[in-house]
């Protein structure tokens, strides 16, 4: 085979004489079909341009519909119009050249100075630029001494000089008079392009193929929107062609000349700025040519990179606790329309026939690529002909490999390969530990499934994109695939320390895990949750760190240290697969902090990792429906010391505030090295709200420890907040406490009325409350004044959350196009598609954080530990 190289490519505009080779037909009526259905002969749909039709031959190469490429045409207009798309160009040429003789307005030396340049450098890309900064200033041609004078657009197509309108018949043969050595200079290469084409005589008209009419059920026509706009081109050239042969006026003459401008205008673009879009009757703006290939839904983007593909499904997702991490509940309907293809050797054509025989299957290709769908008709025949080196092409089943995926696909996790799983209903089933990779919530999230079709794709999916081969994030290098909310509330209330279950309900866990060996119960004739729990750890693990709610219970109780085996049995500490003591909580099971589900991922085979996660999911989502984890009214009202606390702590601010304000007021106030007296003053403000907030917050804090630490804790949300499963103090000193300060863009509200912020304050008042203080919290109630106040601060979050999804998109979009051909290759360098290297070590230190230690390529003192112990 011969291997060309392509050196380059190069856009141009298409010339006249060019567009009259290429065109096989003078488009002269604006006429579609006849009464009988017909193309009319010199019509928009005339079969000189090609056939759309299954029983039609083309009349210029004699091919049929599915053969035929398509035919261009073209329309002489009858008066030259302007290019909209070239109109700037178009001026720059006007105001570096002489209207008179066509020469650039320079010196005749300094053009070959110029030109000199242009050799030197081949091609400087400013030059055009600096040339028209020299000619602006020129008033005279220094070639023939005609008056010279600015040429201005008004876009999109109106050329003037002294508020006088020059015509396109004069703009061409302007640019006409311009000779070859003077274009070169300012970037034209004559010989394939010249300034004159950027005035239309005449305009091409594409093949049927790409703008075919549709039958609609009433067996009407619709024609596309380019034949919609061409019919208007033609009708507004004859009527201009009449009109002038007629010897109308010039005034009429000139309305129809800016007509069919308008019409060329927005055929190429319908969005033209300063142009009123075409419309439908039904009030519709036509797609036209520019409008088909830019933007989301154009040419490139949606037909060319963001295919739709075959062998895929869509549907909504729901939770279902009782399937593996790695599998995928797949609807029957989807199981029974998707194919995977299966090669049929000796061994397996007995399975191919059966399947076969059960309706399972719905092509067979032979070996030369012929494919033949199997009916019941045929289905004798089919089996008979069956031989090795056949594929049959068979309904999904339990076990196939199915990519998943869920846009925005933002990251390498956003698509992992899963295990199908067939199942009644119509939704997708997963797994809710797999929905943070995803980004994905049960509130009407549709996901993608695809059905990898190759034997290497299906073996590439379940090696590197399976489910429990991702549990560590490539991003940070810590778990990605983790419970969340529900599921680390459940394993907080499984190894609370005064958790205990009977035998029956001890032994429906065990049976959920698949035990064999059932252990001896360790509470009397009960079994505690730790003991439970620990049957899901391996024999060897040894762990020893602070939970979360250790760590929450140091802040709030003077004196305390989380430590082994104290009081409150807070400090994890498993020793040889055994939880000893401690609370299972976001320290051991959240998203890049958990130690537990770290360690399983890292240092023991995926098995492990799956089998605890399956098997959790199934008893948490019980344990919580048992023991009733919910939330009520009730447990957030203030009690009477959150209330006086509050009181007393918005007194004694308030009183604080004022002295800050006469200092403020006599200019004596401390100011914050970089911050000028005003912003100094909003911040001493703004840190007089965050302390009454903070002295409620710790309030609220000390009652819920109070709480918790108690014999029988309370299942409710505050357990969620201590042990980091969903929400945080602040949340509930929001409901419970206080709202505080409003706060828009890091300071205090200033944007209101004029000298206030609501009509309700006095005029030039900077105080505490009329500076956006919330006294109220959200059980309570907030009174109007607060209401707005706490609006303000609402209305931020709402705009950046619109804003910023929208830019930080499009910027990971130009983020992904410009870095996608990024490869590593065997010697460790980062290269793009041609070889050229990027980085001469991946990631400047080889490390892949997947498999990294704390950023380390390993854990220096656990291998230490593994060798000892080895040898």
């Amino acid at each position: 085979m011969l291997v060309k190289r392509i050196s380059s490519i190069e856009f141009g505009v298409l010339g006249p004489q060019l567009i009259r080779k290429m065109s096989v037909l003078e488009t002269t009526s604006p006429e579609t079909y006849d009464k009988d259905g017909y193309p009319m002969e010199n019509g928009l749909m005339d079969p000189h341009l090609g056939v759309i039709n299954p029983g039609l031959r083309c009349k210029t190469c004699g091919q049929k519909m599915k053969h035929c490429p398509g035919h261009f045409g073209h329309i002489e207009l009858f008066r030259p119009v302007v290019h909209s798309e070239f109109s700037k160009k178009t001026e720059a040429t006007l105001n570096a050249t002489c209207r008179e003789c066509g020469r650039i307005a320079l010196p005749e030396e300094k053009l070959n100075e110029l030109r000199q340049k242009l050799r030197a450098s081949e091609g400087e890309a400013d030059l055009e630029t600096k040339i028209l900064l020299k000619t602006k200033k020129t008033k005279k041609c220094p070639h023939c001494g005609a008056k010279r004078e600015e040429v201005l657009l008004d876009k999109p197509t109106s050329f003037y000089i002294n508020n006088e309108r020059i015509y396109p018949t004069d703009i061409r043969a302007w640019v006409e008079k311009v000779p070859d050595h003077d274009l070169e200079l300012l970037g034209y290469n004559p010989k394939r392009l010249r300034p004159e084409w950027f005035v239309l005589t005449v305009l091409q008209v594409p093949p049927i193929n790409i703008r075919p009419s549709i039958t609609l059920d009433s067996g009407i026509k619709s024609e596309d929107d380019l034949t919609h706009k061409l019919v208007d081109i033609i009708r507004i050239n004859m009527r201009l062609k009449d009109n002038i042969e007629a010897g109308a006026p010039q005034l009429i003459i000139e309305d129809l000349w800016d007509l069919l401008q308008y019409h060329v205008t927005t055929y190429f673009d319908n969005n033209t700025a300063g142009v009123p879009p075409a419309k439908h009757r039904s009030g519709r703006a036509l797609r036209t040519l520019v409008q088909r290939l830019q933007g989301k839904k154009g040419r490139f983007r949606y037909n060319l990179t963001g295919k739709r593909v075959n062998f895929g499904a869509r549907s909504t997702i729901t939770p279902d606790a009782h399937i593996s991490i790695n599998q995928l509940g797949v609807p029957e309907e989807v199981a029974q329309t998707l194919t995977v293809p299966q090669f049929i050797t000796e061994d397996s054509l007995k399975e191919a026939k059966k399947l076969i025989k059960d309706g399972k299957t719905s092509y067979v290709v032979r070996p030369n690529g012929t494919r033949k769908r199997v009916t019941k008709e045929n289905m004798d025949e089919v089996i008979e002909e069956l031989a090795p080196g056949f594929k049959v092409e068979r309904q999904m089943r339990d076990g196939d490999i199915a990519l998943f995926n869920r846009q925005p696909s933002l990251h390498r996790l956003s698509m992992l390969a899963h295990t199908a799983k067939i199942m009644p209903g119509k939704t997708f089933r997963m797994n809710s530990v797999v929905c943070k990779p995803y980004n994905a919530d049960f509130d009407g999230d549709e996901m993608n499934m695809h059905v990898p079709q190759t034997e290497e794709g299906i073996a590439e999916a379940k090696e590197l994109m399976l489910v429990e081969k991702q549990i560590i994030s490539p991003r940070y290098g810590a778990p990605v695939i983790v419970f969340e909310e529900d599921g680390i509330s459940g394993c907080v209330i499984m190894t609370m320390r005064n958790t205990v279950f009977s035998k029956e309900d001890a032994m429906k866990y065990f049976y959920m895990m698949g035990l064999t060996e059932i252990p001896k119960p360790d509470k009397g004739e009960q079994y505690s949750g730790r003991l439970i729990f620990s049957q899901l750890l391996p024999k060897t693990l040894n762990l020893k760190y602070k939970s979360t709610t250790g760590k929450t219970l140091e802040k709030v109780l003077p004196g305390y240290e989380c430590k082994p085996r104290d009081k409150y049995d807070t400090f994890v500490e498993i020793e040889d697969g055994r939880l000893q003591s401690g609370i299972i909580d976001a320290a051991s099971l959240g998203e890049g902090k958990g130690k537990l589900v770290n360690e399983l991922a890292k240092n023991y085979p995926a098995g492990v990792i799956t089998r605890f996660y399956d098997t959790l999911s199934k008893i948490v989502s019980d344990l919580n429906y048992v023991k009733g984890l919910t939330v009520g009214l009730d447990e957030f009202e203030s009690t009477r010391e959150v209330k006086m606390i509050r009181t007393k702590a918005v007194q004694e601010e308030i009183q604080e505030s004022e002295k800050l304000i006469k200092a403020f007021e006599n200019k004596t106030l401390e100011i914050v090295p970089g911050r000028t007296l005003e912003e100094s003053f909003e911040l001493k403000m703004m840190q007089l709200g965050a302390r009454v907030k903070h002295k409620v917050e710790a309030q609220l804090m000390k009652e819920t420890v109070e709480m918790l630490i108690s014999d029988q804790p309370p299942l409710n949300a505050r357990l969620m907040i201590m042990s980091g499963s969903r929400g945080s103090f602040t949340n509930l000193t929001n409901i419970s406490g206080l709202w505080g300060q409003s706060s828009v863009r890091e300071g205090r509200p200033k944007k209101g009325f004029k000298q206030r912020l609501i009509s309700a304050n006095k005029r030039g008042d900077i105080g505490f409350k009329a500076g956006g203080f919330n006294e109220s919290n959200f059980v309570d109630g907030m009174n109007a004044f607060e209401y707005f106040y706490h609006a303000m601060g609402g209305r931020q979050g709402e705009v950046d959350t619109g804003v910023s999804t929208k830019v930080s998109g499009y910027l990971y979009r130009r983020f992904a196009n410009a870095l996608k051909d990024l490869v590593v290759n065997n010697d460790l360098t980062v290269r793009t598609s041609d070889k050229k290297v990027v980085q001469f070590l991946f990631g400047e230190d080889a490390v892949f954080t997947t498999k990294s230690a704390k950023g380390k390529t390993m854990h220096v003192e656990k291998e230490l530990v593994k060798f000892l112990e080895n040898e």
